[in-house]
């Protein structure tokens, strides 16, 4: 595993969705802006519910964020492709698909199975 080429393009996330999250409080900056003209029943509903996806959006973005410095982290501690639940090797195709996890597939099998 090239650590060289994981962490640039961990940088490379980090740096696109830090970029997402920015564009994203933008939008949240207008929207109180605007908030105070006087708004039709429906525009308010439509507002309120372009802002709740911006927020759930926003979320997401900062949790792939977290995940992504963590990965970092572990780049920088000598554990990166490590399974952080059973220390086993973390395959390489699942590293080249999803560099900033953490997980075996096994292990992450059983986390969402437990997350529904």
């Amino acid at each position: 595993m090239d650590l060289i080429a994981a962490r640039q393009r961990l940088e490379e996330i980090r740096g696109e969705l830090e970029r997402s999250i920015t564009v994203l409080n933008g939008n949240g900056e207008q929207q109180a802006w605007s908030s105070d003209y006087p708004r039709d029943p429906a525009d308010a509903g439509a507002n309120l519910s372009e802002s709740d996806r911006t927020e759930a959006v926003l979320a997401v973005a900062r949790r792939q964020r977290s995940d992504v410095l963590d990965a970092l982290q572990r780049i920088d501690l000598g554990t990166y492709g490590t399974c952080v639940d059973c220390s086993g090797l973390v395959p390489e195709g699942r590293l080249e698909a999803k560099p900033e996890a953490a997980r075996c597939v096994a292990c992450q099998g059983k986390l969402d199975r437990m997350r529904r």
